[in-house]
């Protein structure tokens, strides 16, 4: 078993809460930490953009990671999200395999 690490930026706290509850619930991730207040500066529509939005990174399997991020997808504000995932290299065993009993 592999855990993921899934970064994902949303609107305000309460959007990354529901979607944080609502995965953990759905055992599609381990945990959710939620980072308030970060500041995205970006392209939208051909106009430079800023904003104030709150991060949130999930833990996972690579069995799950697919279908949590689908389901963050589904359960999001934006129309084109920023959602991502990276292998987590080295982990401490006690803690992967938590991650792996919470997903299972």
């Amino acid at each position: 078993m592999s855990v993921v690490s899934v970064y994902a930026l949303f609107a305000d706290v309460d959007e990354a809460e529901r979607i944080g509850r609502t995965v953990v619930e759905e055992r599609l991730a381990a945990c959710i930490n939620v980072l308030p207040a970060v500041q995205s500066i970006y392209r939208w529509k051909g106009a430079l953009e800023t904003t104030d939005e709150v991060a949130a990174i999930f833990k996972t399997s690579d069995s799950s990671v697919d279908a949590l991020i689908t389901r963050i997808a589904g359960l999001h504000s934006y129309d084109v999200p920023c959602i991502v995932s990276w292998p987590v290299e080295k982990i401490l065993g006690s803690y992967a395999a938590w991650v792996e009993d919470s997903v299972g």
